[in-house]
């Protein structure tokens, strides 16, 4: 493929999923890995192009290399500046490079260390036996996503940033929105800025009454001077967000994975061994993949990868799912689910100084949650057919709107 097809002559970067491979990337996805590590592609969101990665040893080589950048607003960059503060929203400190992003970063990554997130989970626990008593006690079919999935991972983030798990539902909705592909620009920033006018207020409790939480904690800092307010409020919004979507999506997704394939369901079920659990964890994390925009970089300097170059200034794309397919990278039959496998080294949280803050969190959140439940609900089943389950194919997140089960 010539580096120099015009947008026009060039493939789109494919996101949709064949119908019935709800579980597989774009089958377009395998066809481009096959070709080579790099591909040119069109990126529908803007109409530019971008280089899309597909190979597993070259998405960490790029992730892990300081001539590669995450600042969303230098010219270039493969998806659209975010529209309007939307109330002051700001930015991310995930989509700003070092030495700022490492500053932001440093100021809350003491409550996600293993150690730390490990005493946690005793009170994770009790969540998911509640959850579970509750779900056992009332009527059936029901929805998983409405009735466990999502409050699981929403209590617990609320529990550690002090939020009030009372608002949850003006929180979840505006989450759905901010991160919901088809959203119009100014509806996503309107939901930004509402929940940066909620976490600002909140700072603001946290700065007069501090408790034992890590909200109060970052108040403690803008009351040092290490962070201004809006710099609070807006880590509070990225870490509210992705504290409970992107874990309530592995929960459910992952749950109906291992239902349509039930002899690995009936490994994880009928084992105590904590080792096995978390390497279901991982592999499902590998197989699954539900960040599946691809992670996005702007080249910096001119790097040499693969025998093809990318100019300084040119967008890439890690596309994550495929990388996390790679035969290269996970031999024996990649594309099937196998918990026994040893998937740690997959890219599903990312590679590099960007990798996700809260990964040691969601890998307890779902360690906990995969084994409780099938223990519990040995006969949890799906109530409908595979085809009628609305998957989130106009998502940042993917996953399921709705997931009926019943036992």
């Amino acid at each position: 493929m010539s580096d120099t097809l015009s947008p026009a002559e060039t493939p789109d970067f494919p996101m949709a999923r064949a119908a019935g491979c709800p579980f597989d990337p774009p089958p377009q996805l395998r066809a481009l890995q096959q070709e080579g590590p790099l591909a040119r592609v069109r990126i529908p969101e803007s109409g530019g192009t971008a280089w899309l990665v597909t190979t597993y040893a070259e998405q960490r080589a790029l992730l892990a290399d300081p001539r590669v950048s995450s600042d969303v607003t230098r010219p270039g960059f493969p998806i659209p500046a975010p529209a309007g503060s939307g109330g002051g929203i700001g930015l991310s400190f995930i989509l700003m490079d070092d030495p700022e992003h490492a500053r932001l970063r440093r100021m809350v990554q003491a409550a996600f260390t293993v150690r730390r997130v490990e005493s946690m989970r005793p009170a994770v626990q009790k969540i998911v036996d509640d959850m579970i008593d509750d779900l056992l006690a009332g009527p059936k079919p029901v929805d998983l996503v409405e009735a466990f999935a999502l409050p699981v991972p929403s209590l617990v983030i609320c529990e550690l940033l002090g939020v009030p798990y009372t608002d949850h539902d003006f929180f979840q909705e505006n989450s759905k929105t901010i991160i919901k592909r088809s959203v119009a620009p100014e509806e996503r920033a309107a939901a930004g800025g509402r929940l940066a006018h909620y976490l600002d207020d909140l700072v603001g409790r946290k700065l007069a009454e501090p408790g034992d939480d890590l909200l109060s904690r970052v108040a403690e800092r803008v009351k040092a001077g290490d962070l201004t307010r809006q710099e609070a409020a807006q880590m509070g919004v990225l870490l509210l967000i992705a504290g409970h979507e992107t874990t309530a999506n592995m929960i459910a997704l992952g749950t109906l994975a291992l239902l349509r394939n039930p002899g690995q369901l009936a490994l994880l079920r009928e084992s105590d061994d904590p080792k096995l659990v978390a390497g279901a964890v991982e592999e499902l994390l590998r197989y699954l993949n539900i960040t599946h925009n691809g992670r996005r970089r702007i080249a910096l300097e001119d790097i040499e990868i693969a025998g093809r170059t990318i100019r300084a200034g040119e967008g890439i794309i890690m596309a994550n799912d495929i990388g996390n397919r790679d035969p290269s990278a996970f031999p024996d039959n990649p594309d099937e689910l196998d918990i026994r496998r040893d998937a740690r080294r997959h890219v599903a949280f990312g590679f590099g100084v960007h990798q996700c803050l809260g990964q040691p969190l969601a890998r307890m959140e779902l360690q906990v949650a995969y084994s409780t439940l099938y223990r519990r609900v040995p006969t949890l089943s799906l109530a409908t057919d595979l085809d009628r389950v609305p998957f989130k194919h106009d998502g940042a997140v993917y996953g399921v709107y709705e997931l009926p089960v019943t036992w």
